[in-house]
């Protein structure tokens, strides 16, 4: 009998990456979710506050992404890693939004061209923790959608993974920074020339939904509204709508995508939407044999 592949998902008790453990659960995978929480809180990702019951077959454990020490044993023996903990809005930019800050100057900082992200990574001591170089160490883009990802896949590459997922975006839209989307394309770049031996998947989702987040779900259709639009004028708007021009996908279907992109080994570099509905479509036809 086979030994069941071993994956380690970062950021597994989020939105995606709860449901990327879910599906690799189902292959009879052994499964490893890092996060600084452990468990999800169930109800911020399901329809429910009760744990499902793959759940159990998930080992949940607690570390801190800017932290290598206390996730690199982890690991350990792991035929596969993925990265699944960027963000979308930045402190300045949620403390806009919700009036706790000034509007000139929380978005004059949000939209900055450049912000402080770590260290370079790639030069950093052993065991060297990832420093913040905004003033007040706030979660930049740099740090989170970059650095972070770009020092997990050197880890992961010390353990000789095999694959490494780096859960990146279709492309940015009109209301975020355009360093969002740009540091997320510097992570693909630098996981690809820097380890060239560990096979780089580079999933890149629309906007993702989900019944159970009923937010996302009126957010979707016009977002598809936006892909429609984008379609029938045949896509001389897509680089301003960004992801808004692209049909969004439900999180379960992404999840499988991810999943059967780790199991077949001529999937490698960056993978678009279209790309992804063909992997879920692949991962569905193996769970009906």
């Amino acid at each position: 009998m086979a030994t069941a592949k071993k994956i380690v998902v970062c950021g597994g008790n989020g939105f995606l990456g709860s449901r990327i453990c879910k599906s690799a659960v189902a292959r009879g995978w052994d499964v490893t979710s890092i996060s600084r929480s452990g468990e999800p809180a169930w109800q911020s990702v399901t329809a429910s506050s009760t744990p499902p019951a793959w759940a159990h077959k998930v080992t949940w454990e607690r570390a801190d992404i800017l932290k290598p020490s206390t996730y690199s044993p982890l690991l350990k023996n792991a035929d596969f890693v993925v990265h699944s903990m960027g963000i979308l809005l930045e402190a300045d930019y949620k403390g806009v939004i919700s009036g706790r800050e000034s509007p000139i100057a929380g978005l004059q900082r949000a939209f900055s061209s450049t912000k402080g992200g770590s260290q370079n990574p790639l030069t950093r001591k052993a065991n060297e923790d990832l420093k913040p170089q905004e003033k007040d160490g706030q979660l930049t883009y740099e740090l989170m959608n970059r650095d972070s990802a770009i020092t997990l896949a050197q880890e992961a590459n010390k353990e000789k993974v095999s694959a490494f997922i780096y859960i990146s975006a279709a492309g940015g839209a009109p209301v975020l920074p355009g360093r969002y989307i740009q540091t997320k394309r510097e992570a693909e770049s630098t996981i690809s020339s820097q380890f060239p031996t560990m096979r780089g998947v580079f999933i890149r989702p629309p906007f993702l939904y989900d019944s159970s987040r009923a937010i996302t779900v009126p957010l979707a259709a016009m977002t598809g509204l936006g892909a429609v639009f984008n379609s029938v004028t045949g896509g001389i708007f897509g680089g301003i709508m960004g992801a808004a021009g692209v049909k969004p996908l439900r999180a379960d279907l992404v999840a499988d995508a991810v999943v059967e992109a780790l199991s077949d080994q001529t999937v490698k570099g960056p993978v678009e939407a279209k790309e992804i509905e063909q992997l879920a479509e692949h991962a569905w036809r193996k769970s009906m044999l």
